[in-house]
């Protein structure tokens, strides 16, 4: 049996349901044929930091599999049509992938399902992007949850997770020994971006199964047991960094619950194993409710009065925020965390939402095309959630009128300043008194400091007052209600 393992969010050799399925099924004689495909069809397509990520990935794991006796093959295409091909012209057997949940995905392989059916090809699709299949983790009604705590609870109360597998002993018996015919170099992929602005990433990361495993153990050895205590800190390095990884899937979130389930204590690594459940319910949100990349999830917040960022005095507040120079030192730090590094933390990552939303009142979405672009760990199912959730339209969302104050949260967060001196120097000689408010100095420390104000200086002012945007954010929702 020739079997295509068509390959998307499951890039790795351990806990890999489709490759395990894969390398059982094939008899004495037959192949794997481990495939990757870009596809050109998604509306959502990967691009930006994540397309850098993505590059290195597949990098990683051709590696990976050459070292296992195998090669992995890359196309670029519509694998509605591109499947279809590869099976005729290379007398594929079978079609094994892992499933998907974005509504794309879902609607794709549906159609390649029907269409092996009809040419009596095998296809199976296996689950290990999730914990949970959203189709059936359901309430006691048989419908979706719409709120996490519930479905949290009844996700402990009533599954089991599975144990994770190891990288199957008999690969190199099965893998095929060349590449698919057509099969493409990862650069002809042009996954890196033109400017060099990700070459900064190279430090920072280790795509890849490797790095991923990297970072679970030093998670384990050193932040889940104090992550309650660390992890709304940015200046600490308190978080896993794992979200890239998983997005791609070079690690399984049963892997990562397994792992600190059997090592830790289970009151320490309760607070982290939640965020496991967490993402998983923004995939439930997305499959069951596909229109909310779109449209808000609360049907009512389709009337509220965002600001045009066609407007010209609207774009540039928006371009302040995409930059850093909004003259909030805890929102500038956060967005140059992003745009240097491709990741931000995920306090900073809910106020610069806020600042964006509220206090400038741009719509959500602008706020989640950045994010798709200039995060490596971009997904949509938890970028949709994470903005919506801050915006106040989402399922189990923070309430609109529930506004961050820039300056008390980075007082709250980052009391020294540590974090905002590291993404914004030109504040680093401020006292930790003035540096989350600069305007509020007196010009004999910011003299001192070498720091000037304003517009053509060493840091801006805020671009809008808090007290005047809060209420103007107010009379918004105040607005939206009377509609």
């Amino acid at each position: 049996m020739r079997i295509l393992l068509w390959l998307s969010n499951n890039l790795r050799l351990s806990d890999n349901p489709a490759l395990h399925a894969a390398v059982d099924s094939a008899d004495a004689n037959g192949e794997v044929l481990p495939a990757y495909i870009k596809d050109t069809a998604n509306p959502w397509p990967i691009q930006g930091a994540a397309a850098w990520w993505l590059h290195h990935s597949l990098a990683a794991f051709t590696n990976s599999i050459k070292n296992k006796g195998g090669v992995l093959s890359l196309f670029e295409g519509d694998p509605a049509t591109l499947v279809p091909e590869l099976i005729s012209q290379n007398k594929i057997d079978a079609v094994y992938l892992s499933q998907g949940f974005e509504p794309y995905e879902v609607q794709l392989q549906a159609n390649i399902h029907k269409w092996c059916k009809q040419h009596n090809i095998e296809c199976k699709r296996f689950a290990g992007h999730l914990l949970l299949n959203p189709d059936t983790h359901l309430n006691k009604q048989g419908k979706p949850f719409q709120v996490f705590t519930p479905y949290y609870k009844a996700a402990l109360a009533t599954h089991t997770i599975p144990r994770a597998k190891p990288i199957p002993s008999n690969l190199a018996k099965v893998w095929a020994a060349k590449k698919l015919p057509k099969s493409v170099a990862l650069n002809k992929l042009k996954l890196l971006p033109n400017l060099n602005w990700a070459d900064q990433f190279n430090s920072q990361w280790q795509p890849g199964e490797e790095g991923a495993h990297k970072n679970l153990r030093e998670a384990i050895e050193d932040k889940i047991a104090s992550y309650t205590r660390d992890r709304d800190f940015p200046a600490v390095d308190g978080t896993s960094l794992l979200s890239a990884h998983l997005r791609f899937g070079e690690i399984s979130p049963r892997q990562i619950w397994q792992q600190v389930a059997t090592q830790m204590d289970g009151e320490q690594c309760a607070p982290f194993l939640r965020q496991l459940m967490w993402r998983d319910f923004s995939y439930a949100l997305l499959h069951h409710w596909p229109h909310i990349p779109q449209q808000a999830f609360k049907q009512q917040f389709e009337k509220f009065p965002w600001q045009k960022a066609s407007n010209k005095n609207v774009a540039k507040q928006l371009h302040a925020w995409q930059t850093g120079t909004t003259g909030y030192p805890i929102v500038d730090a956060g967005m140059r965390q992003l745009w240097q590094t491709g990741w931000m933390h995920n306090r900073v990552r809910m106020i610069v939402a806020s600042f964006l939303t509220k206090h400038l009142r741009i719509h959500w979405h602008e706020g989640a095309k950045w994010f798709w672009d200039t995060l490596v760990d971009a997904d949509l199912a938890n970028n949709t959630a994470g903005w919506q959730w801050v915006a106040g339209c989402g399922a189990d969302a923070a309430p609109y009128f529930r506004i961050f104050n820039p300056v008390l949260q980075g007082e709250k967060f980052d009391k020294q300043g540590e974090y905002i001196k590291t993404w914004v120097p030109e504040l680093a000689a401020l006292p930790a008194k003035f540096i989350h408010a600069p305007w509020l100095a007196p010009q004999d420390i910011l003299q001192t400091a070498g720091i000037s104000l304003g517009n053509n200086s060493t840091y801006p002012l805020p671009i809008v007052d808090h007290k005047y945007a809060r209420e103007a954010a107010l009379a918004a929702y105040q607005q939206l209600k009377g509609d």
